[in-house]
């Protein structure tokens, strides 16, 4: 199959909508803590999903499974239980820096280090890459795009300066700029590794195509792995949480019980900086748990809503798999696609949100800057794609 990077970047605009987008149906979750609608939604993102259509648009998945080499495997699976952990420090992040700057800085480290770590590795920067036109095209692209990012963070800082005093003095007694410089570089390099990972299952890939697997579908196995991994993470933290807040219960039982601690705590919550963007619009939207954690649970709904909400955030890294195969040499680039589709549809779910109303038209001027910049970051990586005389050399 010919490589279409235009194509590519469909894909990767329709994975940045399903990114931006998955927080919402956790809206409609009631009476349960996180906890318990992240694993629960979790298990279908990262388990359910992964296998079913892995089974489905792939040839003989468990098969290809087997045949694939157990230091691959390993590999994979070691780079989404990284990418978990990200998720541990990411709460810490957010509390030091502040949610505007947290995000930013946390983000820019993973774009940069998931974008450029694995050309770097496989010598490929500054043989095939930086020597070329549509490598620099590429590169400048990646630029632009990290540029998009540091004005987001100008956007959400100038938002945070017009809050009220009280907010003002909220956020601002735990600032720490050292501490959070370092918590978000290790949080951010952590997210990233979820692209370290998708590398290394190229001997998985190579393998699917050999079983008859097309070429678009080629990506579904690795994320089998590489989700285990991250599942492992996700698992231990939320039974730990279970634990902690005596809220293992939930599952089966239609009746809450009041809840030991308030409904949300920052600090206890697992998520990674492609997490966040998506939670934090709808957190600001809707009110997730009841106040007094207490009375009848609707189990039913709460399932729907939570498979909803899983397999909404599977399908950002389908659409990326699919993007990948269509960026021919230069693939390395889609992990700054991902991370500026992301960015640009979950400001615009804060738009339509109207999470930037009553800010200042300075503000509002930083947010439409923000969406062009990023915009213009993903044209010019799939512009610089589609100059590559040897594109279709790529899988």
């Amino acid at each position: 199959m010919t490589p279409n990077p235009f194509l590519g970047l469909i894909y990767h605009w329709l994975g940045g909508l399903a990114s931006g987008s998955f927080y919402l149906p956790y809206r409609f979750v009631r009476k349960w803590s996180w906890e318990t609608y992240w694993l629960t939604g979790g298990f279908f993102s990262w388990i359910i999903a992964p296998w079913a259509l892995g089974l489905a648009l792939t040839n003989d998945l468990p098969s290809v499974l087997r045949e694939t080499p157990t230091s691959t495997l390993s590999w994979v699976y070691f780079f989404g239980v990284l990418w978990g952990l990200g998720g541990l420090t990411f709460g810490l992040t957010m509390r030091y820096l502040g949610m505007s700057l947290g995000m930013a800085v946390a983000l820019g480290y993973t774009a940069a280090f998931g974008t450029l770590v694995p050309p770097l590795v496989k010598g490929e920067f500054f043989t095939k890459i930086l020597p070329t036109l549509s490598g620099q095209v590429v590169l400048f692209g990646v630029l632009v795009c990290m540029a998009g990012i540091a004005v987001a963070g100008m956007a959400g800082i100038s938002k945070e300066r017009e809050l009220s005093d009280e907010a003002k003095k909220a956020s601002i007694k735990e600032f720490d700029f050292k501490k959070g410089i370092l918590v978000a570089t290790f949080s951010g390099i952590m997210s990233a590794c979820f692209s370290f990972g998708l590398d290394r299952g190229d001997p998985i890939k190579a393998l699917t195509l050999q079983h008859g697997t097309g070429v678009l579908w080629q990506g579904l196995p690795v994320l089998v792995v590489l989700l285990l991994g991250g599942f492992t993470t996700n698992f231990i933290w939320c039974v730990l949480l279970h634990f902690k807040n005596q809220t293992g219960y939930q599952y089966l039982s239609p009746v809450a019980r009041p809840l030991k601690r308030p409904a949300r705590d920052p600090e206890l919550i697992l998520e990674s900086a492609t997490d966040a963007p998506g939670e934090e619009m709808a957190a600001q939207a809707h009110v997730l748990d009841d106040p007094d954690g207490s009375g009848s649970v609707p189990l039913f709904w709460n399932y729907v809503f939570c498979a909803a909400a899983g397999v909404t955030w599977y399908f950002q890294f389908f659409f990326y798999t699919m993007g990948e195969t269509q960026m021919g040499r230069f693939k390395f680039s889609s992990w700054t696609l991902h991370m500026a589709s992301i960015m640009i549809f979950s400001t615009l779910w804060g738009i339509a949100l109207k999470e930037w109303n009553g800010t200042s038209r300075r503000t509002k001027n930083l947010v439409a800057l923000t969406l062009a910049v990023l915009i213009a970051s993903t044209v010019i990586i799939g512009y610089g794609n589609s100059l590559a005389p040897d594109a279709s050399a790529g899988h």
